[in-house]
């Protein structure tokens, strides 16, 4: 006798790029658990091949509208380590004040207009907003501050044009950063009050048993970090990348699955970031966190929620404290003589680490890219997620269960290919059972 449910959504909304999530449950053993993306591929890692190296920032940047800073820094990190030129200390406070802005705006967009309706009961942010218009204003205030701050150090909020190998083209006054002092300050208080909020939504229980893999660093990890912290493996060069983990093409999927070297999947983000760098939060969101009482480390991929909201107090009070200590960078750029050389660079961006390497000739021409974004090495990780959960999705009716999957894969902020709509979940029961 087969038992067969099947749940589909055909067009979910508020993630980034198309899939498919297909679950074949025997009685009550977890058969096999697909997340299939066939969002078309972008080829980015080869048109980049015979380019200066000084077109890469600009090109990579198109990756991505909400996280173009992420793909331009990793980028530059890796160029400048096959040049052999790291960057001043004054351009990489620089370079950290235009992440702390993407990762504002980033958090913000998933926190209140993304992920928030989910516990709050709304299809979508415009729903919500009918009845909690003041949270969805503080959302979007927070949102524009972080958009303020790349457009005035990247020229503009979408796509950033000054970031360039050795520095930018253009490093703002302290005047230019000194008119966005109240509106950060302002937002920062909003920030430490939606730490607060998110840690009272009644999330679903799960408890996963994660290897937790982030940059390591002196500080906690944005634009920059040597190594990669691999929970319970030690720390590893970034060069190492490729000794740790290994990417395969699975035919059902255009995104290419990363997973440790023995076939673990593992999580990157912000809770793979907190689990490593508690210690190196600014007090202030270290305050905020501990105010919650939320049990760390956290494996409840529900109250990433939490953990991002703490991350933008992080990031706020991080910006402020880099304009207090601004030292404008003079000249804004260093050029490096170009060389025959390889260079690999990683940075946070703020669904989690992203890794890129360059080969480039004598004439500072790439002949070969590599780019691994978050979410390629997250795949595996939901699929584990969403078999975690298999058993209290049996449990619940149709529409409860489809709900529960959409808010699992919306825990990890997924973005696939900046499209709109990305899961339909088909889940197949074989063998006895109730229906």
């Amino acid at each position: 006798m087969t038992d067969e449910r099947t749940y589909k959504v055909d067009l979910m909304t508020r993630v980034e790029g198309e899939g498919r999530f297909h679950l074949i449950v025997d009685g009550d053993e977890v058969v096999e658990a697909q997340l299939s993306i066939f969002e078309a591929p972008r080829f980015f890692e080869a048109f980049l091949r015979g380019r200066s190296l000084h077109e890469v920032p600009d090109i990579v940047a198109r990756i991505c509208g909400i996280c173009p800073v992420a793909y331009q820094m990793s980028a530059v990190r890796a160029l400048e380590d096959a040049l052999t030129s790291p960057p001043s200390l004054s351009i990489r406070a620089l370079r950290r004040l235009l992440y702390c802005g993407e990762w504002i705006e980033s958090h913000a967009l998933h926190v209140f207009l993304l992920h928030a309706p989910d516990y709050l009961g709304y299809e979508s942010a415009m729903a919500m907003a009918a009845d909690h218009k003041a949270i969805v204003e503080r959302g979007l205030r927070m949102k524009k501050a972080g958009n303020a701050l790349i457009e005035l150090l990247g020229g503009r909020a979408i796509h950033p044009v000054s970031v360039r190998v050795g520095g930018f083209t253009r490093a703002p006054s302290r005047t230019e950063l000194e008119t966005l002092r109240t509106q950060l300050e302002e937002a920062l208080e909003e920030a430490i009050e939606t730490v607060a909020w998110t840690a009272t939504l009644t999330v679903p229980e799960q408890d996963n048993d994660y290897v937790f893999v982030a940059l390591d660093s002196e500080a906690y990890p944005m634009e920059w970090g040597d190594g990669l912290a691999v929970s319970g493996r030690g720390t590893h060069p970034v060069k190492a990348f490729d000794d740790l983990f290994e990417e395969e093409h699975l035919e059902r999927s255009n995104a290419l699955y990363c997973r440790l070297k023995d076939g673990t999947p593992y999580l990157c983000g912000p809770m793979a970031r907190l689990y490593h760098h508690r210690d190196k939060l600014h007090p202030a969101a270290e305050k905020a966190l501990a105010a919650t009482g939320l049990g760390l480390p956290v494996r409840n991929p529900f109250r990433s929620i939490v953990v991002r909201a703490v991350e933008l107090v992080h990031a706020f009070a991080e910006a402020l404290r880099i304009l207090d200590d601004y030292d404008r960078p003079e000249p804004p750029f260093v050029d490096a003589p170009v060389r025959d050389a390889i260079g690999h660079g990683a940075t946070e961006a703020p669904r989690g680490l992203l890794y890129h390497r360059y080969a480039i000739d004598d004439e500072g021409l790439v002949t070969d890219a590599r780019i691994v974004p978050p979410t390629s090495q997250n795949q595996a990780r939901i699929e584990a997620d969403l078999v975690a959960a298999a058993p209290e999705l049996l449990a619940l009716d149709h529409d409860a269960a489809t709900i529960r999957c959409e808010q699992l894969i919306r825990a990890y902020d997924p973005c696939i290919s900046c499209a709109t709509h990305f899961l339909r979940f088909d889940l197949e029961r074989r063998g006895d059972g109730d229906a």
